[in-house]
């Protein structure tokens, strides 16, 4: 009876679900390693972002009357329009059929699995530079037309501009990460399948018909890069927020 109810309790812990965003918990179905179920700690996590330079920095802004802004476009409409847009370009070449072209100085790869995986991996890159740079010039548009509105707004524009520069070069080391998670993945379904010739042919022309093993492959690439998506509009949304609210 303890041994049925010790491997009860153990099954139940590895079915526990990965706290956090739904794309902390997609990238984790993709690790290989054992991940924690356990919630973090706040305020030592948010330690290990904010260094005491910046943590002065952002009580300025809190504290301080922010800076006069630039002069420019107001917020209207058109904007709402624009945002919507450009997420609905990055979401199109998301879904886009992806080049199966060997990238140009891609390193070694030591097993078929990283070869192939190869193109993949240019994909994710290309997809990602293009949402950083869309992102980033959305962002501080959306904030220098939130600056014109009021005093408060200029302040929470401000705000908004210190938290980027805090957060984004963290941001951008940890979604550096996911090529080498979806390589793992990609490694993984490749291991656990038999490679027919009708698998060879379809790494090779995605237009060709697709294995089950690479076609969950390519549904969880694109899965992830919209999450991803999802995750660097959420300042361009709450800008979106603060400039409707008179």
């Amino acid at each position: 009876m303890l041994i049925f109810q010790s491997e009860h309790m153990a099954k139940a812990i590895q079915r526990a679900p990965v706290l956090g965003p739904a794309f902390i918990r997609l990238l984790a179905r993709f690790k290989d390693d054992a991940v924690s179920r356990t919630a973090p700690d706040v305020p030592e996590r948010l330690a290990q972002w904010f260094d005491w330079n910046r943590a002065i920095t952002l009580s300025r802004a809190l504290d301080n009357r922010a800076p006069a802004p630039p002069e420019g476009a107001a917020f209207d409409a058109a904007q709402d329009t624009e945002c919507a847009r450009v997420r609905a370009m990055l979401s199109d070449a998301i879904h886009a059929d992806i080049d199966m072209s060997p990238p140009r100085n891609a390193p070694v790869a030591d097993t078929a699995a990283q070869a192939e995986f190869a193109p993949y991996r240019q994909h994710c890159l290309k997809q990602q530079r293009s949402m950083q740079i869309a992102t980033g010039k959305l962002r501080g548009r959306l904030r220098d037309m939130l600056a014109r509105q009021s005093e408060t707004k200029a302040q929470l524009a401000e705000v908004d501009a210190v938290m980027e520069a805090t957060l984004s070069p963290r941001e951008h080391a940890l979604l550096s990460n996911v090529p080498a998670l979806l390589g793992l993945h990609f490694e993984r379904l490749h291991g656990s399948t038999v490679v027919t010739p009708a698998d060879a042919v379809a790494s090779e022309n995605p237009t060709a018909s697709t294995s089950p093993w690479l076609a969950t492959f390519r549904q969880d690439l694109r899965t992830a890069l919209l999450a991803e998506l999802d995750v660097r509009f959420h300042p361009i949304e709450g800008l979106l927020a603060a400039l409707r609210t008179r």
